[in-house]
């Protein structure tokens, strides 16, 4: 099944590039699918990281997602698909809002594939500095600060996950400010000894 997913990706997204480079989209499903193997071995699961954005970027249709891979791969996929139809504060609010309460690999999902993001975000901007944010729809690095918040807050119950220390990491470096506290069930927080 991941087989023939990274194949379905690489086939749906073929010709597209990752914003403000040259490098081929299909890199970024190809990298969230193993950050996802990192936190689990779920085939469903690391084949929906391959296929994450075919719906909410592709003409590729949730029907052909179903009939190639199940409705279990969908519905993980489809979870992770933003309605482009809103504007970008609404789409970005109902992901921090939505995560909060979404399945575990859903979780999983979403944390890789937003600190693959962060990692290309990071990369630019150590090179371009303030200027890497004109590239994106929402150009305010206080907005784009609001949401890498609100995605750390909202996946914190992943912390103990590398990939959430490592988007703890790159939050702090691009935009010079600690990331969120994180609070424990004993009231401990994140960064103490516990």
């Amino acid at each position: 099944m991941i087989r023939k997913a990274a194949a379905f990706a690489a086939k749906a997204h073929e010709g597209a590039v990752r914003k403000g480079s040259g490098i081929p989209y299909v890199y970024h499903p190809m990298e969230v699918a193993l950050v996802v193997s990192m936190m689990t071995k779920d085939e469903a699961v690391i084949a929906a990281a391959y296929l994450h954005d075919v719906l909410e970027d592709t003409p590729v249709t949730a029907e052909a997602i179903r009939e190639a891979f199940g409705c279990r791969v969908l519905e993980l996929v489809s979870q992770e698909t933003e309605d482009k139809s809103r504007s970008w504060r609404e789409r970005k609010g109902h992901t921090i809002e939505h995560v909060k309460s979404a399945s575990h690999d859903v979780k999983i999902l979403t944390l890789a594939d937003k600190v693959c993001n962060l990692r290309a975000t990071a990369r630019d901007y150590l090179a371009m500095g303030d200027q890497v944010w004109e590239r994106f729809n929402e150009k305010r690095k206080g907005m784009q600060q609001w949401y890498y918040r609100g995605l750390l807050k909202s996946l914190s119950d992943l912390r103990g996950e590398a990939p959430y220390q490592e988007m703890r990491r790159l939050y702090e470096l691009v935009f010079a400010e600690p990331a969120p506290e994180v609070c424990f069930d004993d009231g401990a927080t994140a960064g103490e000894d516990n």
